[in-house]
């Protein structure tokens, strides 16, 4: 019989050849994405709009469109998302219905981003007549990262200890007095981790913005929430695939500028995340 401590040694040793197996190739693909797009990285490439068919100047426009596109995912869905949330965790009796709708959230988070861009073509451009624009665009990815901020807020909420509730309740306040004042507070650092994944998917994805919002080429920054907009991930796909001789180097620092931008906007989330969970007394 294999002892308790040989046993655990193997497990230790199948989970840590597991987290190798998925660090190591992200790793090779953030040296690799680094190496050759460093080069590229400059105050022009930054601060510049694209020359030459997009073979020289700067990705400026392509930056501000996916600023533009993330934050107001952030302001349509994270509202709604919470307050989805609090309704299934707080107010929704345990039915069928209910577990019918809260499995049909999770099962919406796997749906692929083409069907979503669609749904935002149909919807939001054609039916609204929001046109292509970033209204469009925003509206669109927030419906798509909508599912995973309510299933995140959801069970964050659910995790904060349901004595709470009921030192709560017993001291005479009222239900929403406990849900905004015990346990929101408690739960925030869960519903950022919800935000922080809708951010790193909403700016990454390709599919939805090309339906909705996204232009080939603009030469100036969008004026209103009503104008097109350049994105960074439709911006590295046409220069890596639709524009020929584009210099390697130009294809790699836009993609490790999207891999900044990502990580820059999910450290600021982390940090404010982190500044709640040091108030948390549980």
């Amino acid at each position: 019989m294999v002892s308790s401590k040989k046993t655990e040694k193997i497990a230790f040793f199948l989970l840590f050849l597991a987290t190798l197996l998925i660090v190591v190739p992200v790793g090779l693909i953030v040296v690799i994405i680094i190496k050759k797009g460093i080069g590229a990285i400059s105050w022009q490439f930054l601060s510049d709009i694209p020359r030459q068919g997009m073979r020289a100047g700067g990705i400026l426009p392509a930056i501000v469109g996916t600023i533009y596109l993330v934050l107001g995912a952030l302001i349509f869905a994270l509202p709604i998302g919470l307050l989805a949330a609090i309704y299934l965790s707080e107010y929704a009796k345990d039915n069928y219905l209910t577990r019918i709708i809260k499995l049909a959230i999770v099962n919406l988070a796997g749906v692929p981003s083409v069907v979503y861009g669609l749904f935002g073509l149909a919807i939001f451009v054609v039916f609204f007549k929001f046109g292509t624009s970033i209204l469009s665009g925003s509206l669109t990815l927030g419906i798509m990262i909508l599912p995973v901020i309510i299933t995140t807020s959801r069970e964050a909420l659910e995790s904060v200890p349901y004595s709470f509730r009921e030192a709560s309740l017993s001291l005479g306040a009222s239900k929403w007095q406990t849900i905004r004042h015990i346990v929101l507070p408690n739960a925030i650092p869960g519903i950022l981790t919800g935000a922080i994944l809708g951010i790193g998917r909403a700016a990454g994805e390709t599919a939805p913005i090309l339906f909705t919002v996204a232009a080939f080429y603009l030469p100036q920054m969008p004026k209103s929430i009503f104008d097109q907009a350049m994105a960074l991930p439709y911006h590295l796909y046409v220069i890596s695939t639709q524009v020929p001789n584009v210099d390697e180097k130009i294809r790699y620092g836009t993609a490790l500028v999207l891999l900044f931008l990502v990580l820059f906007m999910n450290l600021i989330a982390i940090i404010i995340r982190y500044q709640f969970r040091k108030q948390k007394k549980w």
